[in-house]
């Protein structure tokens, strides 16, 4: 019979040899999931012998599938977002730490507001963004904003998931298009929108272009579709003066973001670097 342990390590070794990277934690994390059990959980299950055939068989169907260059937050169906347990699957991009930073940058302006903050969350995705806002700013209001309805249900699966329901709310929406009637007015918009070219899709990593959805990706011809057409068209939702647009943008991007905002009436704009020196986030106020 085999032991919890024994899960691991065959995870691990069968990661390892086909050069999987992180071998050690996705085999953890696959031993987890298959378990239903936690990090903790598991360390304390070690040394027990698996009486469940299926909880093995669950571990060489996760092991075969990444090896198919699936991605583990797919196969695990969650990953973690600054702090937060997100729940994830092919209708949402993983969260990255690209990601963070934009929220990281957010969430430092907001810090210090004297008032109540209603933040908007545009192509939010998984919701990871406005969460983890929701989570750090008490009192905020977040609305996440997507055009997919499935993507909108694991938004709403994270807000229970994470018990933020109170100050967070999900709506379907276009952002190509104007912004709805009664939507109501935000101090901030922060955005992780699709922002390759489209003609670079196909250069990208197969886990990403095989397994992850392309329309989150897509940002037209140049990668500027939705830079331009968010900053035209919901400025108007934008409290004045000060209302701020934050947006994550691809490496080489920023300059070219910037003066899309600035011909939009955005000023006092900032460009901030990631921790790979790369221009990652552009924010503009609007005055």
């Amino acid at each position: 019979m085999k032991t919890y342990n024994d899960l691991y390590l065959t995870a691990r070794r069968e990661l390892r040899a086909a050069g999987v990277d992180a071998h050690d934690l996705e085999a953890r994390l696959i031993a987890q999931y298959a378990a239903g059990k936690t990090r903790e959980e598991l360390l304390v299950s070690a040394r027990l012998f698996i009486t469940d055939s299926a909880i093995i068989k669950i571990v060489e169907n996760a092991i075969e599938r990444r090896l198919n260059g699936e991605p583990i937050a797919y196969i695990v169906g969650e990953w973690e977002f600054y702090g937060l347990p997100i729940t994830v699957n092919k209708s949402v991009l993983i969260p990255r730490i690209d990601t963070e930073f934009l929220t990281l940058n957010a969430i430092k302006l907001l810090k210090d507001r004297p008032v109540q903050s209603r933040i908007l969350d545009l192509c939010a995705g998984s919701g990871c963004i406005g969460l983890a806002i929701a989570a750090n700013i008490p009192g905020s209001r977040i609305v996440l904003a997507d055009n997919s309805e499935s993507a909108l249900s694991v938004c709403r699966t994270n807000m229970l998931r994470n018990k933020l329901s109170r100050n967070v709310t999900a709506i379907e929406v276009d952002v190509t298009e104007a912004p709805p009637a009664l939507l109501g007015m935000f101090d901030m918009i922060v955005c992780n929108p699709p922002y390759i070219p489209s003609g670079e899709l196909k250069t990208i990593d197969y886990s990403v272009s095989s397994f992850e959805p392309l329309n989150a990706l897509d940002g037209g011809p140049d990668g500027m579709d939705f830079f331009r057409k968010i900053s035209k068209k919901w400025k108007s939702v934008l409290n004045t003066p000060g209302g701020m647009l934050l947006f994550e943008c691809g490496a080489g991007q920023a300059g070219n973001v910037k003066d899309i905002i600035f011909d939009e009436g955005f000023r006092d704009i900032e460009i901030f670097r990631d921790t790979q020196d790369i221009e990652r986030v552009v924010l503009g106020y609007l005055r």
